[in-house]
């Protein structure tokens, strides 16, 4: 689910990230909400309030929401430069890059959490988006803009307008393509819900409070973790089969 890209990949493929990294989403929005009172996977709210306070001309007050959205933009930019950068690499699997720092992101404020008292929260917060920043790109690359697993506004949107494709059959005739992508968006939505739940229940009932981003952190590294070795069994697989082949034919 990391490796394919173009025509190699298949919903399946889609399938498989988009749940887990919109588990994960869900996990740090609900988390860095009760810690922070602050959204953390969207920048949507902080680009309303940052005009707000321009608008009133509380330009220095309005700093921070630009500081906000410049570090989702900021994580965006890197996952993509990431990629850009060594997708010549064919030693390297260029789509671990981002979510190996999106885990130490989160595993770093776990750490800063444990070590004292949080004086500076916003900075907390402009690391959360940063994180949330490189798992959007690195997902909508991946994808090829099919799955956005950060925010749940655009994924309503498409899911309305595909489901009321599903009532013109004469205009739009692949409709098991149309059921398909439906079929994404419910799970997306379904995941992000069930990583909100998560967090919540592990940040108040369980009182792990910003410790609950390392749940966060362990199911992204546990995802690669078995990706590379699925990988490589299936690899080692072809490979025998290969050289049976090769010792058949003789």
């Amino acid at each position: 689910m990391f490796r394919h890209q173009g025509k190699s990949r298949t919903i399946k493929h889609n399938l498989r990230i988009a749940t887990i990294l919109s588990l994960v989403a869900g996990i740090v929005n609900v988390t860095g909400f009760l810690a922070f009172s602050q959204l953390t996977t969207n920048v949507t709210g902080h680009f309303a309030l940052f005009i707000r306070d321009v608008a009133n001309f509380e330009v220095w007050k309005g700093t921070i929401y630009f500081l906000y959205i410049f570090s989702f933009l900021f994580g965006s930019f890197l996952s993509s430069f990431l990629i850009e950068k060594f997708k010549g690499n064919k030693k390297l699997n260029v789509f671990v890059l981002p979510t190996i720092m999106e885990s130490f992101v989160l595993l770093s404020i776990a750490v800063l959490s444990d070590a004292g008292e949080i004086k500076y929260p916003d900075l907390i917060v402009c690391m959360l988006l940063f994180a949330m920043g490189l798992q959007n790109s690195l997902v909508t690359k991946i994808s090829n803009a099919v799955v956005r697993t950060t925010h749940l506004t655009g994924l309503f949107t498409d899911l309305g307008i595909e489901l009321s494709q599903l009532f013109f059959p004469k205009t739009h005739l692949k409709r098991e393509k149309i059921k398909e992508t439906i079929k994404l968006r419910v799970y997306i939505i379904c995941f992000f819900f069930l990583g909100g739940l998560v967090g919540g229940f592990f940040y108040s009932r369980l009182g792990l409070k910003l410790n609950t981003l390392i749940i966060g952190a362990v199911i992204l590294l546990t995802s690669l973790f078995y990706d590379d070795l699925r990988y490589r069994l299936i690899m080692a697989k072809r490979k025998y089969k290969q050289r049976k082949k090769v010792v058949n034919s003789f």
